[in-house]
């Protein structure tokens, strides 16, 4: 094969979030849960919307596929991350480091594309309300879905493309707990320039362009909202709203911070702090923001959970 002609190592050692040997009972106890946690609500989310017909309506398709995505996200670097603090050995072959990266870029550009989906369709759902069945059919939907995981799915190749085709002769060592293309770069013996022109074009397109949709979406719907007669209404519009932005700044603001700022300014503590946020903090979160604070989906998952459990 060619990538076994240009490169001389085999597998790769990964970082930790902790060295201290007192630590790693701790951190595999307090990642175990939150994984579990992570894991638990959104496949719940998703459970409740597809067995419940009355929420077989746009906003829930992109709930369930946020669900979806969140879980693949957490399911890409958390096993792997407590299967090496129960081992202590953090090593990953050349050929699952690339499986993990290729997926990992799929998945946390699936999220920056269905963010702003789910925003405009907010936006049609409040600023233009008698228009939204005409806007937001089914077949617009499921094109706005299926045309965000070909787009994340093809970028994510182009990537791992990319990046077999780079050499990597003495350092294995990533400073990073999973294999990100940032650090991975850092390790090649070859020249990286496409690569890192890459990611900052399609990366920095995708994430303006996301970003401002969301900016502009939300925007309108505050100046919507405002214009509400009632107090009750509008309090509850902007507890929501806020909450969204909160998650949506923490996400985006994160995945600027590491791959589209210039290299010099890279903190390897630092970007090892913002991949936890993007990687396990906010799929852990987004099941009680988006969906959670839904009175009619609580109430719903309430059922099922209670008919599964007394089935």
């Amino acid at each position: 094969m060619k990538r076994l002609n240009q490169t001389a190592i085999l597998e790769f050692i990964l970082g930790s979030l902790s060295d201290e040997p007192a630590q790693q009972t701790l951190l595999f106890s307090l990642l175990l849960c939150i994984y579990l946690t992570t894991m638990i609500g959104n496949l719940l989310i998703i459970l409740t919307i597809i067995s419940n017909v009355c929420f077989h309506s746009p906003m829930y398709l992109f709930l369930s596929n946020l669900s979806l995505i969140d879980v693949c996200l957490s399911s890409t670097t958390l096993p792997k991350m407590l299967v090496d603090i129960q081992t202590g050995s953090s090593t990953i072959s050349f050929n699952n480091c690339m499986m993990q990266m290729y997926l990992f870029i799929c998945f946390s550009g699936l999220e920056t594309l269905l963010l702003p989906v789910m925003s405009y369709d907010r936006f049609v759902a409040i600023c233009l309300p008698l228009s939204y069945l005409t806007i937001m059919t089914p077949k617009v939907c499921t094109c706005l879905v299926a045309s965000s995981w070909v787009f994340a799915a093809l970028s994510a190749q182009i990537h791992t493309i990319l990046l077999v085709q780079l050499s990597f002769c003495e350092d294995n060592k990533i400073p990073q707990f999973f294999c990100d293309i940032g650090p991975l770069l850092k390790l090649s013996c070859s020249d990286t320039y496409v690569n890192e022109i890459f990611i900052f074009i399609e990366g920095g397109l995708v994430v303006a362009v996301s970003f401002t949709c969301i900016l502009v979406s939300y925007i309108l719907i505050g100046s919507t909202i405002v214009r509400m007669p009632s107090t009750t209404g509008k309090w509850k519009a902007f507890s929501t709203c806020s909450s969204h932005i909160s998650v949506v700044l923490l996400f985006f603001g994160t995945i600027i911070g590491v791959y589209l700022c210039p290299s010099t300014s890279h903190v390897a503590e630092r970007d090892k702090a913002a991949a936890v946020m993007y990687t396990i903090v906010t799929p852990l979160l987004n099941p009680f923001i988006y969906s959670l604070r839904n009175s009619h989906l609580r109430g719903a998952l309430r059922k099922t959970i209670q008919r599964k459990l007394f089935l």
